[in-house]
């Protein structure tokens, strides 16, 4: 009896292994006929966004029915953070904060300090929905401008989303020159110092001229003798705020 159950066990062993290896043979052909397999992950993700933001309404808002022409206005990197009150230090809010006839509405978002603009898109483009749905906006003449770092965000936000902006005035900032023909039918002009060391002069004209191959008409100017301040000659000069005002997003520019 002893010797039949040692005959048994051996069997049992034998057929185990033989198993066991023609299990490990199957996978191994198949991953040998197919080394990457297709597989799909989908999840449900909710979040909350938020921010501060300054918001400009010209004079006389309110008193008629009349909608009005918008600019989203995207600060430089130095006034990042949760002090509001640094974004009147440079740009267009310094203009809007003398001249209370400026006839655009104006909104400012706050970068939080952790970010910048181009990894807030999101952010940004919910912020301008809002204000549409809130204010006397007229939505086929939003504008878009930054400088710096808002300058970045200028030209990524647009990129990413064209549909929502009439023209844009990016100041000193910069892009991925192949996400430039996207811009071919968007009206834009672009400013730059040339002495600038911060953000080289490069990053406009790679931008522009990338446009222009695809069949835009980017236009840039270049102040000869500025640094990195190009904002300020920018937002003080009138003809900016008339050339954005010649364009409507659903009229041939």
């Amino acid at each position: 009896m002893r010797g039949n159950y040692l005959v048994c066990f051996a069997a049992v062993v034998l057929l185990f292994a033989h198993g066991a290896a023609s299990k490990e043979d199957v996978v191994e052909d198949s991953v040998r006929v197919q080394p990457q397999q297709h597989k799909k992950f989908e999840k449900t993700v909710i979040k909350t966004i938020r921010c501060k933001y300054l918001l400009f309404l010209p004079e006389g808002y309110g008193r008629t029915r009349k909608s009005w022409p918008m600019i989203l206005f995207l600060h430089g990197a130095g006034e990042r953070g949760k002090d509001i009150e640094k974004l009147r230090r440079h740009g267009l809010l310094r203009i809007v904060e003398t001249r209370k006839d400026f006839g655009f509405i104006v909104v400012s978002p706050q970068c939080p300090a952790t970010s910048w603009w181009p990894q807030e898109q999101e952010l940004v483009i919910n912020l301008v929905k809002d204000i549409v749905r809130k204010y006397e906006v007229d939505t086929e003449r939003i504008y878009l401008t930054g400088l710096s770092m808002g300058g970045f965000g200028t030209w990524a936000l647009a990129c990413r989303y064209p549909d929502y902006f009439a023209a844009i005035a990016p100041i000193c900032g910069g892009h991925e020159p192949f996400l430039a023909p996207g811009l071919k039918d968007m009206p834009v002009w672009a400013f730059h110092g040339a002495k600038d060391k911060i953000v080289p002069v490069s990053r406009s004209e790679d931008m522009v001229n990338a446009i222009n191959a695809a069949g835009g008409n980017a236009r840039l100017t270049v102040y000869p003798d500025a640094g990195h301040d190009a904002w300020t000659a920018t937002y003080n000069n009138d003809q900016l705020y008339k050339w954005l005002l010649e364009h409507h997003k659903n009229k041939s520019n």
